[in-house]
């Protein structure tokens, strides 16, 4: 019985904490982010919109937190997070509102539709996100961004995991990789309970109090993973098998070194 009540004050508390969100959304979207647009410009308004985005995000997990709904705890955290793509696998839908709201800045890349929606194009436009275009216009905006110091989140998946299924992964993010000799940040989340995925609406909560298990994986240079003289189109698809292995939550930590041959 005491269990039972548990999962549907669970609940009750999963639908009061995104009622919550969807308003403070809502209020942001008609009346701060606006302000943003209209009289700040350049990297102070995509600062201020990131910190905006940063500050309602971890006000919101807490919030889920204090309520009972979920618990997550954070491992080794870099004190400094800057020009690197951070890859992650994508359990849950709040992935990304994990991680943003415990990162300094967070750019990412979002479908260029939301850059027409009037919900959300003042936030995606004022936080400097960038739009999925194609690649011959996506490559060179993210390879700026990462030079300036940016801090660029994709998921390889591009859609939240299938429980109990291994990860499958797209060629695009080890593209984006290769092709802008970027610095990577492997992150690695780990959800004690089928949460929040496509299988499970916000309504089926879980029989036990869900914790998500953040983990900061070493950092590499792309170039220090491949062997030398290598196609753009082997580095990527020898560099997707890496990203599957390293980002399973269920592998051990890696080691980097600087020998290439554990991609093959």
């Amino acid at each position: 019985m005491a269990a039972k009540l548990n999962q549907l004050w669970r609940l009750f508390g999963t639908m009061l904490g995104f009622t919550l969100f969807g308003l403070g959304c809502l209020l942001l979207t008609l009346f701060w982010f606006p302000l943003l647009w209209l009289f700040v410009r350049g990297d102070m308004q995509r600062h201020l919109a990131q910190t905006t985005i940063r500050v309602t995000f971890r006000l919101f997990i807490n919030i889920l937190k204090l309520l009972g709904v979920l618990d997550y705890r954070f491992h080794h955290i870099p004190q400094q997070l800057n020009g690197v793509l951070v890859l992650a696998n994508h359990p849950s839908l709040l992935d990304y509102v994990l991680l943003a709201a415990h990162m300094p800045e967070c750019d990412c890349i979002v479908k260029e539709a939301l850059w027409h929606n009037p919900f959300v194009a003042g936030i995606v436009r004022a936080a400097g996100y960038i739009p999925n275009v194609a690649a011959e216009k996506l490559l060179p905006l993210c390879s700026e961004r990462l030079q300036r110091g940016g801090v660029l989140l994709i998921f390889p998946e591009g859609t939240r995991t299938t429980p109990g299924q291994p990860l499958q992964l797209q060629r695009g993010a080890a593209h984006l990789a290769v092709r802008c000799n970027a610095r990577l940040q492997p992150v690695r989340i780990h959800c004690s309970a089928p949460f929040l995925t496509k299988q499970h609406p916000w309504f089926r909560v879980p029989a036990h109090k869900p914790v998500f298990t953040v983990e900061f994986l070493p950092q590499c240079q792309v170039q220090e993973m491949l062997p030398q003289e290598e196609t753009p189109s082997l580095a990527a698809r020898h560099l997707t098998h890496y990203f599957k292995r390293v980002l399973s939550p269920t592998q051990p930590a890696p080691r980097w070194t600087q020998d290439a041959t554990h991609l093959n």
